[in-house]
């Protein structure tokens, strides 16, 4: 594995991800990746990118399902990248780069190109997207998976609290909460005008997690990181105390664990 540099980002352009904190829940949010990619037909692409690969740990299936691609991972986060570069019995075929996907372009040659919970952090994501698509050759394909969480109780409640009296002030009217994502049909109908043949649908997973703190944690790992990056140590804490609260009254533990549904959007297309 070679690490290899696109577009520097600042700190200021990107939210500081926690690898190990994301990586808590590895296989839950390894499946819709799975899903994702098993509807990409393509049998030999010569080159395959990963758009906000993270650490690297779905990047590498991309490199052993197709052993003979030059398969690249970008992704925004040194911190991820770190922790992508230290995975064990990383594929001769898999590179990393560190970059801003929304600064990126489709080059000739780049036969599959996958954005896996990624697009909803970008601004103008549909705009984006709608480039990539005009600029990919004739037979690659485009595979995208983008959390639907928004109306999540998980989400709506660190939406209110973040909004809340206590706490406008330190966190602005322009925190975004678990990101910005269109419904399925505008992403089938955009690929569908860019020349893809595409197919795009919704799948609810119902998750059980274990822990005392379940959903916390899983939110600690994506949405609530914009949020805590906003607010001082003391602060963060009683954030996370008063969210915890509201937490569990909405997603009360079973003798199973706690039940935790989450919604996410997948769209497919190859270029004609």
């Amino acid at each position: 594995m070679a690490m290899r540099e696109t577009d520097p980002v600042t700190p200021s352009e990107s939210v500081r991800w926690d690898p190990q904190v994301y990586a808590q829940f590895e296989r839950e949010r390894t499946q819709p990746f799975v899903d994702l990619v098993s509807r990409v037909t393509t049998d030999s692409p010569k080159r395959v990118v990963d758009l906000g690969c993270g650490a690297g740990s779905t990047t590498a299936l991309l490199a052993r399902r197709w052993p003979n691609a030059e398969v690249i991972g970008i992704d925004s986060s040194v911190d991820m990248l770190h922790q992508a570069s230290s995975m064990p019995d990383i594929p001769s075929n898999l590179f990393f780069e560190q970059g801003d996907i929304a600064r990126w372009m489709p080059s000739s040659g780049v036969d599959v190109i996958v954005s896996n919970a990624a697009l909803q952090w970008l601004p103008e994501s549909l705009e984006l997207l709608r480039q990539w698509c005009e600029a990919m050759d004739s037979g690659a394909t485009f595979a995208m998976q983008v959390p639907h969480s928004a109306q999540l109780p998980s989400h709506v409640l660190l939406n209110r609290l973040a909004k809340s009296d206590r706490w406008r002030d330190q966190l602005g009217e322009d925190i975004r909460v678990g990101g910005r994502v269109a419904a399925p049909s505008d992403y089938l109908e955009l690929m569908l005008a860019s020349g893809l043949d595409a197919q795009a649908w919704e799948t609810e997973y119902l998750h059980v997690l274990a822990g005392p703190e379940p959903v916390l944690d899983w939110v600690r790992g994506t949405s609530l990181r914009p949020v805590l990056g906003k607010l001082g140590p003391d602060d963060g804490e009683l954030f996370e105390q008063q969210y915890a609260a509201l937490l569990r009254e909405a997603y009360p533990r079973t003798a199973f664990g706690t039940v935790y549904p989450f919604k996410r959007i997948f769209a497919v297309g190859t270029k004609r």
